[in-house]
């Protein structure tokens, strides 16, 4: 297989996911009530921004859409048809979360490639893959007034940044490009579907006021010792999850004044 034939290769992926992006898209204006200009705006941000994004931070101009029009006239058809066969995506859901996913492969290996052949080392090279992944996800999600899913709860991001650590690797070794790209597609296509099938996500961080409020700060530390010495000591790990279930439920001074109200008035 040569050049020529990988390029075609990732030129149908990347239609592809353009495509699924841009019906997505199209679906989350219609919650929204958008108009059909909105649809096809949205559709076209979500689909086409992410490579924007990635070409604004490269310098890397004309911006693909820009040189290659048919791109953003297959984005605009994709949303009109999504408005005429909208009865038809809640069926269609399980396709489209495929069609992302082939999308999101086809869009780290792009944005590896934009980046390397440009001169630029690993961090660039990751933050382009990255950016061509997720940026088009976070502006749909953005103007649809919501927090962005790669944000909170999908595997996503961490896939292109793996994705595009594995394209340099192989590239490093002296592997073919045109192996290269494919086993990157792969390794991106099937760890996406595998962190759907199996609800994988990062380590969600909350904070919480009244909880935190409740935590004595040098309990906590002792806490935190007391765990690092119950890697050594037999029989520790159980004392040391006694004492924080003790300390997760047991009210300080501050929240029992709290329950108890406040004090009475004295009597004139």
């Amino acid at each position: 297989m040569g050049e020529f034939d990988t390029a075609d290769l990732l030129t149908v992926l990347f239609v592809i996911g353009i495509v699924a992006e841009a019906m997505t898209a199209a679906v989350a204006a219609g919650r929204m009530r958008m108009d059909l200009f909105g649809v096809i705006t949205l559709g076209a941000l979500t689909a086409l921004g992410g490579g924007t994004v990635r070409d604004i931070i490269l310098d890397n101009y004309p911006l693909t859409w820009v040189e290659q029009p048919l791109y953003l006239l297959i984005v605009v058809i994709a949303s009109v048809v999504t408005v005429r066969i909208s009865w038809l995506m809640y069926q269609l859901r399980k396709f489209f979360m495929v069609a992302d996913a082939v999308g999101l492969s086809a869009f780290v290996v792009l944005g590896a490639q934009t980046a390397m052949s440009m001169g630029h080392g690993i961090i660039i090279t990751i933050v382009a893959s990255v950016a061509t992944g997720v940026s088009g996800g976070i502006l749909r999600d953005v103007l649809s007034d919501r927090v962005p899913l790669v944000f909170r709860q999908e595997l996503y991001a961490s896939i292109a940044v793996l994705g595009a650590l594995l394209y340099m690797f192989l590239t490093w070794v002296g592997v073919d490009e045109w192996a290269t790209a494919i086993i990157t597609v792969l390794f991106v296509f099937i760890t996406r579907l595998l962190s759907l099938k199996f609800n994988w996500s990062l380590p969600v961080y909350e904070y919480d006021d009244e909880q935190v409020a409740n935590y004595d700060p040098r309990s906590r530390i002792s806490y935190q010792v007391l765990r690092r010495q119950a890697k050594r000591l037999p029989g520790a790990r159980k004392v040391v999850r006694k004492v924080r279930k003790i300390q997760e439920t047991k009210p300080t001074s501050r929240k029992k004044r709290d329950d108890e109200g406040p004090e009475p008035e004295p009597a004139t």
